[in-house]
């Protein structure tokens, strides 16, 4: 008996998902501690001893060739079932598409070839966010000149990082079952993975020598727990398009975005969590113009971080690549989706559309997909997200929230502090110079 529409749309997600599986990018890429003990021992002089023979003696556990071979049949298989036009068909081609140039990329750890394909998978800090608009670039500057504003932070308990490992494991996984459900989420110690904790399908790993604050562990609760492995089981949950529980490298820009945007709502973030954010940034910018990875190292040295800190943020950005090549530009997610996926809030609440809003959470969504995703969602190839954060359940209330920021935009700031500057018992704020002495 022939397969019906969604039969077909079902097997092929199926096959996409089969054939991802094996894919593990951040594994395939990352240094290991040997590397980074003999950088530190050179005294943060010495270019980490990484190249393509590096990469070689670090087997992928898959036949790239064959996995290119599985991604083209499953292409043939679309334009033989689905047709080359529909909507349906040019997203699923295009998520196979991306996961080839994934390949490539792996392929290519370690050469003057890496950078150019990671550029294409994740963005650079050049591209701009419309036509004559600022570049990705520019939100370092921006975000700093942002948090300026903000005086000494006060000392927060909260912030201490007094939490070991294996309490983490015990506090976070009992919020989650709060906020999610018992057993959506398994949260457990990792001594090898590079972040403090690093989230999967349907786990958070918390590295086991790293030591956590409260709100680290509410921001890992709402970034790792609510997006990352709350739109990979809305994804799976999905009765047709079940390829949205899984991410080809593009879709990390939205996930990375939606992820700080959800922080920011449900009051998990913090001005120095931004600030990293802008230091990843600028990371990539000097790499991609040039600069190596010792120079980037001790361009974050003479702002004040300590070595610890520089090789974390560093190592990010070259992973994959070599000290001296063009970076993996994975980080630029964080600041660069973060502006999209709230422009895409905002155009929502704008336009009248807030049904649409929870869309973003019903799987691995591409915000430049977002297009296909409204049309196979009103034709019911696409269900509404199972798990939603609160922050996002009461849409009227998110449209308070932003209509209200877009208000306080057109207030004087700097007339209102020299206001009410008295009433808080501070001085009156200078104005700025005019030139530096």
């Amino acid at each position: 008996m022939a397969e019906t529409y969604e039969e077909t749309v079902r097997a092929l997600s199926d096959a996409i998902v089969d054939a991802q599986r094996p894919v593990r990018i951040l594994d395939a890429i990352k240094w290991d501690d040997h590397v980074r003990d003999a950088f530190f021992a050179s005294g943060c002089r010495e270019q980490p001893a990484v190249d393509a023979g590096w990469y070689e003696q670090r087997d992928l556990g898959f036949d790239l060739d064959a996995a290119r071979e599985q991604f083209l049949d499953i292409e043939l298989w679309i334009n033989t079932s689905l047709g080359t036009t529909s909507t349906l068909s040019q997203l699923l081609k295009r998520t196979c598409e991306q996961y080839r140039l994934t390949l490539d990329m792996l392929e290519a750890r370690g050469t003057d070839g890496f950078g150019p394909l990671t550029a294409q998978l994740y963005g650079t800090t050049d591209d701009v966010f419309h036509a004559g608009g600022p570049r990705v670039a520019d939100l370092a500057g921006q975000f700093r000149d942002a948090l300026s504003w903000v005086s000494d932070l006060p000392i927060d308990e909260r912030d201490e990082k007094g939490i070991d490992g294996e309490s983490a494991v015990s506090l976070l996984q009992s919020r989650l079952d709060d906020s999610m459900g018992p057993g959506m989420v398994h949260v457990v110690l990792d001594d090898g993975i590079v972040a403090d904790a690093a989230a999967g399908s349907d786990y958070i790993k918390l590295r086991a020598d790293a030591m956590f604050s409260e709100r680290q562990l509410e921001q890992l609760e709402s970034h790792e727990g609510w997006v990352h492995v709350g739109t990979s089981d809305n994804g799976r949950a999905q009765p047709y398009c079940t390829f949205l529980g899984k991410a080809p490298p593009p879709v990390n820009v939205t996930q990375e975005g939606l992820a700080t945007l959800t922080e920011i709502l449900s009051l998990t973030s913090h001005p120095i969590r931004l600030l990293r954010i802008a230091d990843r940034i600028e990371a990539i910018a000097l790499a991609e113009d040039g600069a190596s990875f010792v120079e980037v190292v001790e361009h974050f040295r003479t702002l004040g971080l300590d070595e610890d800190e520089c090789w974390q943020l560093v190592m990010r950005v070259f992973r994959g690549s070599t000290p001296t090549g063009r970076p993996f530009t994975k980080d630029l997610g964080y600041g660069k989706g973060l502006v999209l996926t709230y422009a895409y809030v905002r155009v929502a609440i704008r336009t009248g559309r807030l049904d649409r809003v929870p869309l973003l959470f019903c799987g691995k969504v591409d915000i430049n997909n977002m297009g296909a995703v409204n049309a196979l969602y009103d034709e019911g190839l696409i269900d509404p997200p199972a798990f939603l954060p609160e922050v996002f359940r009461d849409v009227n209330a998110l449209a308070a929230q932003v209509a209200f920021s877009r208000f306080l935009r057109d207030l004087d700031f700097d007339r209102l502090a020299a206001d009410y500057g008295p009433l808080l018992g501070a001085p009156a704020v200078p104005d700025e110079p005019d030139t530096l002495d």
